[in-house]
């Protein structure tokens, strides 16, 4: 491996990181600039899946966008292999959280990302992403005795309600 082919693996990892930080401060532009216009997703699985960029945004913001869908998207040990100068491939581990305020629900789990990659015009983009679940559950917030959310990046600026 080649000192450029860790440039090149570090702006990946960029690009994986800028996915998942619009996900979660729903920054749909930014998000789109992430794929290509024919990329592919596969959810959950496989539960869901959506050929085109355009596909995949209408899933995004309609499934994540409102303000009382909270989440939290972390992925981490990043599998990175540059298949030729303008293709790679990447497996992350994904851990998450996601809190449905309007249903009283909170939800985390586990996956393993599978991604292509592409570099168009010299900038890394996703041609595919998708993960697969080790582990999913779901609670009830009201199960948990005293907790109570005191920062929230909509409601509250992403300040905190304690004194």
């Amino acid at each position: 491996m080649t000192p450029e082919d860790l440039v090149e693996i570090e702006l990946i990892k960029r690009l994986k990181y800028r996915y998942l930080r619009s996900i979660d401060q729903k920054l749909w532009d930014e998000l789109e600039s992430c794929f290509i216009p024919g990329a592919t997703a596969r959810y959950g699985g496989g539960r869901y899946e959506f050929a085109g960029r355009d596909d995949i945004m209408e899933f995004c913001r309609t499934s994540m966008g409102a303000t009382t869908f909270l989440s939290s998207h972390r992925c981490h040990h990043p599998e990175i292999d540059l298949v030729g100068s303008d293709e790679a491939t990447g497996t992350w581990a994904l851990e998450d959280t996601v809190i449905l305020t309007d249903f009283g629900l909170n939800i985390q789990g586990a996956a393993f990302y599978e991604d292509r990659y592409v570099k168009v015009d010299g900038e890394w983009k996703i041609a595919h992403t998708g993960y697969r679940r080790t582990y999913e559950e779901i609670m009830p917030r009201a199960s948990i005795g005293g907790l109570k959310l005191t920062a929230e990046w909509w409601a509250t600026d992403g300040r905190s309600t304690l004194g």
